[in-house]
């Protein structure tokens, strides 16, 4: 009969050798009982073909066993390698990760230091502004140049009419003059000691023959409070006639 084995049958050295040694055993049987001397006239006994045994499936066994464990080992291998350039290309994108990490880190630690020194510099730099000058102080008003008036009735009454526009008085050259030489013909330092006013101690003077309560009274500012000064005595005079009379022209006598 045929010998068969299962694939999970498994055969020891020794029953190998013992299965090959039966098999030598019995082909050389087969072989001395095909030409045995005197049986020529008796029909051979034709030998039929070797079955295949349990060494032979035994060593299939093994080979296909080698196989499948070198493909397992390749499989093994190929993942264990495909893990491995998983983990060294992690490491080395985390490292390149880092390192740009620490690349920005730094350039904004350099450019922070570097804004701070540029600061400081500016600031250790700036150019101290020179102070304002000081305004000087307002200047006096220059005082008016005195306008050129001659020394005489002319000029006196030319400058009394100056004032007299400027204080808004009434008053004219000829009503002046006029006035003037009919109480002093034209003497400053006329007076007079022999009317009611002298009576009462307070005499007439100057060009309009005005008495001192009266100047006193009706002065014009920017002039002297000279009686006898005859743009002053002018001036004073023709205030206290627009006041009573509308102006000087209005005198025809005494007042």
């Amino acid at each position: 009969m045929r010998s068969t084995i299962t694939g999970t049958a498994r055969l020891t050295k020794t029953h190998k050798l013992s299965a090959i040694g039966v098999t030598v055993a019995m082909s050389a049987a087969a072989v001395a009982l095909a030409v045995t001397p005197g049986q020529a006239d008796t029909p051979s006994i034709a030998a039929k073909p070797v079955a295949w045994t349990t060494t032979d499936l035994g060593a299939h066994d093994h080979i296909a066993q080698q196989g499948e464990q070198a493909a397992q080992q390749a499989k093994t291998a190929a993942a264990a390698k495909k893990k491995a350039d998983a983990a060294a290309k992690a490491k080395a994108d985390a490292a390149a990760a880092k390192k740009k990490a620490d690349a920005a880190a730094k350039a904004k630690s350099d450019k922070a230091r570097a804004d701070q020194q540029a600061a400081s510099r500016s600031q250790a730099r700036t150019p101290v502004k020179p102070a304002a000058p000081a305004k000087p102080a307002p200047a006096a008003p220059a005082a008016p140049v005195k306008k050129a008036y001659a020394d005489n009735l002319d000029g006196w009454i030319k400058e009394s009419l100056d004032i007299l526009k400027s204080k808004n008085i009434p008053a004219t050259y000829d009503g002046i003059k006029r006035n003037v030489m009919r109480e002093s013909t034209g003497n400053p330092r006329a007076i007079n000691d022999w009317d009611i006013n002298a009576v009462n101690g307070v005499p007439s003077k100057g060009l309009l023959q005005i008495i001192d309560p009266t100047f006193k009274a009706y002065h014009v500012e920017g002039t002297s409070w000279d009686p006898y000064d005859p743009v002053a005595n002018i001036t004073a005079s023709c205030n206290y006639a627009a006041d009573k009379y509308g102006s000087m022209d209005n005198v025809n006598s005494a007042y």
